[in-house]
């Protein structure tokens, strides 16, 4: 019987195995998709193992070009958010205690604006100053790489912040007091003490403004105007179609994310590893002092380096050797599924039509016979009757403009030059009806929209009018 030690460890196990997967799962079948042969990206039914999406991603020149300049922004975004952030920071120590709250709320404000707010009132902002200026269209002010830079940076910089306050807050001021002490003056001080502390924190924020710039598209689709970032070219792509190109970028990004972390690991151990020798020798001078090799040299990383060559290479030998022959067999294949599936239809659609045709032959033969029951003669007596009845549709299909609806339009008029014979016309003509009818804009519904509708009449009717006044008038002074 388990536990509850036992049986809470298996939940949490059981958890953190579906956290990770939730996690890492739209990853895994993204990557995975990028390697099938299939021209969408899907990992089942798997066709045949290629690399060529990769080869397609090279010459995408729209998301190449979207992907410089998203790496650009990104660049520049760090430049300018990371030094507002570290100077947010440093100001939020200084001012008093009653104001911290308030400058903390406000300098975090921006973090809760959304991003579509920010990237209009940055356009609208920055639009208004080049007017304030009188500059044109071609001025800074209007640069798709401007805007972005600025509008992205108003809430990274806030992103900034809270990393070099977290830091901050394990500082001992003890130290800069001591620095200004000993003659050192301000900048001294944060140059040689404050800032190789800070040291971490700047990696760090400089890491997240970039992958935040990277992947913002709220505001960017604002901010970048005419400029092509890679978020909003993804965008289009699954607006107009996407294939396995965009999974084979997913694959190079994660293999590069894969490569720098591994590599900082190996030289966060290194640096590790040198301020633990570093304290022994403080504490024994006579002590030997560690001597390691350069870090392009470090086992680690020559593992690495080994290992992701390694797999390039398999993953080309393997995307590239037989795919042609996997793709005729593919191909042949999907063609005898579709003639199979075709010729399944096409054997349903005929079953069906002898079924039909059978009903509608059980269902004659029962009208036959109960019409000659009801005549008192035969079935074979009521045959003929029943095809010369057939036969009378085809007789009025001979007339174009009759047969079950002759006379719903009135006279053949549908059909031009088939309206019926001489005596027809000189009937019609006769008739009072026809009088009206070419009279436009009376008839049945005569005065329903008023004469205006009808051209010439309405002169007619106002002197008709007029006759009427003055037969009234004449009547009165008899």
């Amino acid at each position: 019987m388990l536990s509850s030690e036992r049986l809470s460890r298996t939940f949490a196990t059981l958890f953190v195995l579906l956290f990770f997967l939730y996690l890492f799962g739209p990853l895994i079948v993204m990557s995975v998709s990028a390697f099938n042969s299939s021209a969408f990206p899907r990992v089942a039914p798997w066709e045949c193992f290629t690399v060529e999406w990769f080869a397609t991603l090279a010459e995408d020149r729209r998301l190449l070009n979207g992907l410089r300049n998203s790496v650009f922004i990104g660049f520049g975004v760090v430049l300018l958010a990371v030094p507002l952030g570290l100077a947010g920071a440093l100001l939020l120590t200084q001012v008093r205690e009653r104001v911290r709250p308030w400058y903390y709320t406000l300098v975090v404000s921006p973090i809760l604006v959304p991003g579509v707010v920010l990237g209009i009132s940055t356009l609208l902002f920055w639009d208004r100053v080049a007017r304030m200026f009188g500059l044109s269209r071609d001025s800074i002010f209007y640069d798709g790489f401007f805007l972005t830079i600025i509008g992205q940076s108003t809430f990274i910089a806030a992103y900034t912040m809270l990393i070099f306050i977290s830091r901050l807050q394990r500082f001992e001021t003890v130290q800069e007091e001591a620095a200004l002490d000993l003659g050192a003056t301000h900048w001294q001080s944060f140059r040689k003490i404050l800032l190789p502390f800070l040291k971490p924190a700047i990696g760090s924020a400089a890491v997240l403004a970039f992958l935040a710039s990277f992947e913002n598209y709220n505001t960017t689709v604002f901010t970048a105007i005419s400029t092509n970032t890679l978020t909003k070219e993804l965008a289009s792509k699954v607006r107009y179609g996407i294939d396995p190109s965009i999974s084979a970028l997913a694959v190079t990004i994660i293999v590069l994310t894969l490569i720098g972390a591994a590599v900082h690991e190996v030289l966060k151990r290194r640096e590790a590893v040198r301020a633990e020798a570093g304290e022994r020798l403080a504490a024994d001078p006579a002590g030997k002092p560690l001597g390691q090799k350069p870090w392009f040299l470090d086992t680690a990383l020559i593992l690495i380096v080994l290992v992701v060559i390694a797999g390039a290479g398999t993953a080309y030998l393997a995307g590239t050797l037989g795919v042609e022959e996997c793709k005729a067999a593919v191909l042949e294949n999907k063609q005898r599924q579709n003639a199979e599936r075709i010729e399944a239809l096409r054997e349903r659609n005929r079953i069906k039509a002898e079924e039909r045709a059978a009903e509608e032959a059980a269902r004659d033969a029962a009208e036959g016979t109960a019409v000659g029951t009801a005549t008192g003669t035969s079935a074979d007596d009521a045959a003929p009757a029943t095809s010369t009845g057939a036969s009378a549709p085809a007789e009025r299909g001979d007339r174009p403009g009759v047969g079950n609806f002759e006379g719903i339009f009135g006279g053949g008029g549908l059909a031009p030059g088939s309206g019926g014979s001489e005596n027809d016309e000189t009937d019609v003509e006769a008739t009072p009806e026809s009088r009206e009818s070419s009279r436009p804009g009376t008839g049945n519904f005569e005065g329903i929209f008023g004469g205006g509708l009808a051209p010439g009449l309405e002169a007619v009717e106002e002197d008709g009018a007029l006759e009427d006044e003055v037969g009234a008038n004449g009547a009165e002074r008899e």
